[in-house]
């Protein structure tokens, strides 16, 4: 059951980034691969696979070498540092539309944190392309960084602890469904996000 919102529910709003507040295309990275691998960007895709060595890369266990090393094995490509990282920041295509506006507004009213599963190499993208965007968190809470993912029981927990709100009293918005499952198992007000119009709706709902 999803908690019904009101504008006296929430004391807090924490976003995740990817297809919340910026929008991301797999498909780019994979072509920028399979451009200097000279192979098909499907065989690519194909190979690829969110497993240990990229959960650890998250969570800032490895460094980025070790995990594009990782890469060559898995995806059979033989190329360089620079050309994984060029693919891999790829992944960025900009600004969700419509949600600088939402946030600015909501960011008036009460206090905006970022809470994503991301790595140092994208860390370091983000920040110097879209400033303007991110400006409104008051935080940003990121895997690489505090050493936890999303949907695991301690991101969530330790995320809540720092804010310093109580659970019930925190917005979470994210595109998976998983993430928003585990929010909600650990007291979260969890607001599945699959367009900005489930943002503005759950916005208008706080009264914002």
């Amino acid at each position: 059951m999803t908690q019904p919102l009101s504008p006296a529910s929430a004391d807090a709003l924490l976003f995740d980034l990817g297809r919340v507040v910026l929008d991301i295309d797999f498909s780019k990275v994979m072509t920028i691969w399979a451009g200097h691998a000279g192979c098909a960007p499907a065989d690519v895709m194909a190979r690829f696979v969110v497993d240990n060595h990229f959960r650890r890369h998250e969570t800032g266990v490895i460094d980025d070498a070790a995990f594009f090393q990782n890469l060559r094995g898995s995806l059979g490509i033989a190329i360089s540092d620079a050309q994984f990282l060029e693919g891999w920041n790829a992944i960025f295509t900009g600004e969700m539309p419509g949600i600088a506006p939402l946030l600015a507004r909501a960011a008036a009213r009460m206090p905006l944190y970022a809470f994503s599963n991301t790595n140092p190499p994208h860390v370091a993208h983000f920040s110097k392309t879209y400033p303007a965007v991110l400006g409104h968190f008051r935080e940003l809470f990121l895997s690489s960084t505090i050493g936890f993912r999303k949907p695991d029981a301690a991101a969530y927990d330790h995320v809540v602890q720092a804010i310093g709100v109580p659970a019930q009293r925190i917005v979470f918005f994210d595109d998976s469904a998983d993430n928003i499952a585990g929010a909600r198992a650990r007291g979260l007000i969890g607001v599945h996000v699959t367009s900005t119009d489930d943002v503005a709706k759950a916005l208008a709902d706080l009264g914002i």
